[in-house]
């Protein structure tokens, strides 16, 4: 049964480190986006083909069922809450989970 829960807590630390990653690709992207770089460069097309299939449905929900419309962009904001409640509650469940097995 221990092969079991070294097998989940892998996949748990695999997990969180995606996460981070995609955190701090966010973090970058959202950075960029404040002073418009050049779009054709390499970088910042792969920014934006990782991150905007994040922010479409956070900025279609926003704007369709909140009826939030500004001209500051806040789904990186929710991408990031999302991703912190992803690590703090799957993860550590799934370290919790295979430790208990």
């Amino acid at each position: 049964m221990f092969v079991v829960g070294n097998f989940i807590d892998a996949i748990a630390t695999i997990l969180g480190m995606l996460l981070q990653v995609y955190f701090w690709i966010v973090i970058v992207s959202a950075l960029l986006s404040w002073v418009n770089p050049d779009p054709n460069n390499p970088i910042v097309r792969f920014l934006r083909t990782v991150t905007e299939p994040a922010y479409r449905p956070i900025r279609k929900f926003l704007s369709d069922t909140l009826g939030v419309r500004s001209m500051i962009d806040i789904s990186p904001i929710v991408v990031i809450l999302i991703i912190i409640f992803l690590q703090e509650f799957v993860v550590r469940s799934l370290h919790q989970f295979a430790r208990n097995m």
